[in-house]
């Protein structure tokens, strides 16, 4: 007999936005890559804009609107365009900029940077142009940037120098580096601890290696045909998913053992658009939002451990807009109470920026646990240099439950820990041996004259 298999989210739907819950009239960056285009934490997203010195825009999430240069908030530091953005996991106000200046860029978002006073009225805009901290290493323009999962202040990046490198942002240097190619990289991503790293390259292989060294753990052609691949690993499964497209130019979802990669587990068609996937892991659920540039529908998949591991559960999104670019926000970001699973961006290029929210039906106006597992926080599991000397952890777990994450009833804050770096330690130590000589040679003068 027959039997249909149970899914919590094989109803989940988005509803399409309506334009005043959307960002509107951008002047979109022209450039082209296998970048995302857009990028958020839980509390401002950002995209890359048009215009001279890579402005990124930056925006609240929970402030929709159309764009105005007279009253927005953007990033202006690098001497070429922005490439690639990612935001620290464990720091809401910072992000990394790619640039084709060949620097990487850090940046504190100030808490002051709103739009509007306290009475309502529209502030100036500003431009943001000092950064945290440069990462110089890259000879060429540096195309992709992840932030490491459970480690504080480390990233990946790579470029079209064709090396992937490990930055420890503290102390402004790259701590390994994979030459050992000689094609541009598509994708790059960490596994779930951060113990290791993927990178898919033009050449069509697919290269795992260990992340604190850098040094290559095994290889494998994922796909046949020459559009760019993505993976994602698939939480601590030992699996790993790869998105690409056959001889024939047709897209496909391979599963692969990473223990056994001479065969894929199961292949999945998609169909014979041409554009790029994006693929949108969510690890709390293990659900995967499968979008492509140039689509207007996001796809959705849910995996378990067993045969064909992934399993189709509808099309969550149908649109006639296509999208340029998408981006998850994290779960820390989302509305749990109206029973929100997901939140996608996606960014087009005649309509804006347009929030995709994914919603599990329900009855009850309670929390629901069952759709809303604990996910990834805001705290780290170790720093960079723990890490680097071999500390392996999984990622620090919160609950979604409001009431959870209140103190007599008020929200708990964390307060933002100051970000440092040698460069800025080492002012601050000349700045404080100045003020010793200053309070010495008056202590000295107060003693002559007495």
């Amino acid at each position: 007999m027959f039997k249909i298999r149970s899914s919590k989210y094989r109803h989940v739907f988005c509803d399409q936005p309506k334009v005043e819950e959307c960002w509107t009239d951008f002047r979109l960056s022209t450039v082209t890559g296998d970048q995302q285009y857009i990028k958020a934490s839980a509390k401002y997203f950002a995209v890359g804009m048009a215009g001279g010195g890579g402005p990124v825009i930056v925006n609240r999430l929970d402030r929709p609107g159309r764009f105005d240069i007279s009253t927005s908030q953007y990033v202006s530091g690098h001497s070429g365009a922005v490439l690639d953005i990612d935001w620290n996991p464990f720091d809401d106000s910072m992000m990394a900029t790619a640039s084709e200046d060949t620097n990487i860029k850090l940046w504190n978002i100030p808490d002051d940077w709103e739009p509007t006073d306290d009475k309502g009225n529209a502030r100036a805009g500003k431009s943001l142009t000092e950064s945290l901290v440069d990462l110089t290493g890259h000879s060429k323009k540096v195309t992709l940037l992840r932030f490491h999962p459970t480690a504080n202040n480390t990233l990946l990046s790579t470029a079209a120098d064709h090396t992937v490198k490990v930055w420890d942002v503290e102390n402004s240097q790259a701590v390994s580096s994979f030459d050992a190619i000689d094609n541009l990289v598509h994708d790059i991503v960490w596994d779930v601890k951060g113990d290791q790293y993927a990178f898919s390259c033009k050449d069509k292989m697919v290269r795992l290696c260990d992340g604190r060294t850098g040094m290559e753990a095994a290889s494998f052609q994922a796909h046949q045909g020459v559009k760019s691949v993505k993976i994602v690993y698939v939480n601590d499964s030992g699996k790993m998913f790869t998105c690409g497209a056959s001889k024939q130019s047709s897209r496909e979802i391979k599963v692969w053992d990473l223990k056994n990669l001479d065969k894929p587990l199961h292949t999945e068609s998609i169909d014979t658009a041409a554009g790029a996937m994006i693929p949108l892991w969510d690890a709390d659920t293990a659900v995967m939002y499968l979008c492509g540039k140039g689509d207007g529908v996001v796809r959705l998949y849910e995996y378990e451990d067993k045969e064909p591991y992934i399993f189709k559960l509808n099309d969550g999104f149908r649109s006639n807009t296509p999208g340029k670019g998408y981006c998850a926000v994290p779960k820390r970001g989302l509305d749990v109470m109206k029973h929100e699973t997901m939140r996608i961006l996606k960014v087009t290029n005649s309509a804006g920026v347009q929030p995709l929210n994914f919603m599990v039906p329900r009855k009850s106006d309670a929390f629901q646990d069952d759709i809303n597992p604990p996910t990834a926080s805001s705290t780290p599991a170790h720093g960079c240099h723990e890490w680097l000397e071999g500390s392996s952890k999984d990622p620090v777990t919160v609950s979604l439950n409001p009431a959870d994450r209140a103190t007599n009833g008020h929200s708990v804050v964390v307060p933002k820990k100051a970000f440092k770096t040698v460069s800025s330690l080492a002012k601050e130590l000349d700045d404080a041996n100045k003020r010793i000589a200053f309070l010495e040679k008056k202590l000295q003068q107060n003693n002559i004259a007495f």
